[in-house]
């Protein structure tokens, strides 16, 4: 078969796998899936970071090696998704070297740059390793390091809740190809995003098949590293995101006499 054939196969399976919603009907599903998972009609897309482990010896080969050594000290790249209600991946970004913070990657991506989704009315929960926007990409993380009063405490919950669902999908994702992401890769480090590309796309080929795997890793914790983003957080998320908790809080009632947990 012409390279040139399996390349235009390739990009378009790519294409009908792994996309984010291109309709009307397609969004309301996927915010009210959302809403099902106990978060709040307010939480409707997730994102979050992973690494596919690569072997010392094929970063050799890379023109600054160290570089993809991330904060564990092993070498990695860095995948950044977005995931549907599902599991589903909608969205990858894969490539940077593992020492780069996730916010950085997050300014480079497609996703940031073309900043076309989601849609006005709707936005993207993010861990803690990201800063909190609502311009150019509507990014909602939690209240960092020691949270304070109720609301705050609720609005985490809610949106720890909504944000389990990607850290799902990479433990099914990690457990399924377990080679791949848990094991040293001998290939040349050029080809380590294409390999991580197909497994997204094969996670969700597999789920859309029912065949759906238990995670047998551990969530990783959020990085709360700050990159400098602190005063950006501060004028473009911040207040909006206190709104939102506000919103939240306003949802539930309890009981006096009763701390939410």
């Amino acid at each position: 078969m012409p390279r040139s054939t399996v390349h235009y196969i390739v990009h378009r399976v790519t294409e009908k796998v792994i996309f984010l919603p291109k309709t009307p009907e397609h969004l309301e599903e996927v915010s009210r899936g959302f809403a099902g998972l106990h978060a709040t009609e307010l939480l409707s897309k997730l994102q979050v970071p992973s690494t596919a482990v690569t072997s010392a010896s094929s970063l050799r080969a890379a023109p600054d090696g160290q570089c993809y050594r991330n904060r564990k000290l092993f070498p990695s790249i860095i995948l950044q998704a977005v995931c549907d209600h599902q599991g589903r991946f909608i969205d990858t970004y894969v490539g940077w070297p593992g020492s780069v913070h996730d916010s950085r990657v997050l300014r480079h991506s497609p996703l940031y740059a073309q900043s076309s989704y989601p849609p006005p009315g709707h936005f993207i929960l993010a861990d803690g390793g990201y800063p909190c926007l609502q311009r150019p990409l509507p990014l909602i993380t939690p209240y960092k390091r020691q949270v304070q009063g109720v609301g705050a405490k609720r609005f985490n919950s809610h949106h720890s809740r909504a944000r389990s669902i990607i850290e799902r999908a990479f433990g099914m994702m990690k457990t399924r190809f377990r080679s791949i992401f848990l094991q040293a890769l001998e290939v040349h480090y050029t080809f380590v995003p294409h390999a991580v590309t197909a497994c997204t796309i094969l996670h969700n080929i597999c789920l859309s098949a029912g065949d759906v795997l238990a995670p047998e890793d551990e969530p990783e914790d959020d990085v709360e590293e700050d990159e400098g983003e602190a005063d950006m957080e501060a004028v473009s998320g911040a207040q909006w995101r206190d709104q939102l908790c506000a919103e939240v809080s306003a949802l539930e009632v309890v009981p006096p006499g009763h701390d939410y947990l």
